[in-house]
């Protein structure tokens, strides 16, 4: 088995066995899963004050998943190349500096290169059959609620309204003067929740999410990192690389995500769907609402 393949068990089983670790051993796996390339260049002591813990907990954390030591723990990680985003602190004021400096191109450049690689490292990590399982627990479903709040609002809103051209009982939460957990009181196990968060989670999101789970409802969840509390929660669960220069998360990988779950879900649906669509946008050019020359 080669190195990258030996590192993506480990990540996964980091990930599945998180909820058990104690709180400091949980740190480290946690800087583990979403810093995985810094693994392989690191010495034990760097690793540890990157994720605010003592040396031996790292080590005694490595010997826990059946190492020797962190050596034999991070080998895999060392054909890794890092990816090489730039870590800017304060990236408003960065993004001025550039500004003034008319370096716009260098701007332009890193932008590119972060959309394709969100999108390439985002899709890398999904599988269809994945998609398959999400998208027949949407359609199969009797109610599916979208929710995102902030700048994941109109990511959820923007799902909500290409969905429902074929879709009947789907809405996005929270609904205006609601909020998301009374938006869900009465779903239980016949409904889904579509929930979207990225670092830092929102509160309402993780708590809706929590009492989702309790409700028995079936949970499809995107976020930014296996370690997300939302991805614990979730039946199906998405990782999204959301880097970028801004100062604010990237929605390309997450709005495509959406978009191919979508698509899964017209293919499970058969004709249905398919034919809603139709009849939905002749209705529309009916009433007059599309543009046309004449």
């Amino acid at each position: 088995m080669n190195g990258t393949n030996m590192s993506n068990l480990i990540l996964d089983r980091l990930a599945s066995d998180l909820p058990g670790l104690t709180p400091e051993a949980r740190k480290i796996a946690t800087y583990v899963l979403e810093n995985p390339l810094d693994v392989g260049v690191s010495t034990v002591r760097e690793i540890a004050k990157a994720a605010q813990v003592k040396p031996n907990t790292v080590v005694r954390m490595a010997r826990q998943f059946g190492f020797s030591g962190y050596e034999d723990f991070r080998a895999p990680f060392r054909d890794a190349i890092r990816n090489g985003a730039a870590d800017f602190p304060d990236r408003a004021r960065w993004l001025q500096d550039v500004r003034k400096s008319n370096d716009l191109g260098g701007l332009y450049a890193e932008m590119v290169r972060d959309t394709l690689r969100n999108l390439e490292e985002t899709f890398a990590g999904i599988s269809a059959e994945q998609l398959k399982e999400a998208a027949a627990a949407i359609w199969n479903s009797r109610n599916v609620f979208v929710l995102g709040v902030g700048v994941h609002n109109s990511n959820a809103r923007n799902f909500t309204y290409l969905a429902s051209t074929g879709m009947v009982q789907i809405q996005a939460i929270p609904k205006p003067g609601s909020t998301p957990v009374d938006d869900l009181a009465w779903a239980d196990e016949r409904d889904v929740l579509i929930a979207i968060t990225c670092k830092p989670y929102r509160t309402e999101v993780v708590e809706a999410v929590k009492i989702a789970r309790a409700q028995n409802m079936k949970l499809v969840c995107l976020s930014d990192s296996p370690a997300s509390p939302i991805l614990r929660e979730a039946h199906h669960g998405f990782v999204v690389s959301v880097d970028t220069p801004q100062f604010f998360p990237s929605s390309t990988s997450i709005i495509a995500v959406l978009e191919t779950l979508l698509s899964f879900v017209i293919a499970e649906s058969s004709e249905e769907i398919v034919n809603r669509v139709e009849t939905f946008h002749q209705r529309r050019h009916q009433l007059g609402m599309y543009y046309e020359e004449h």
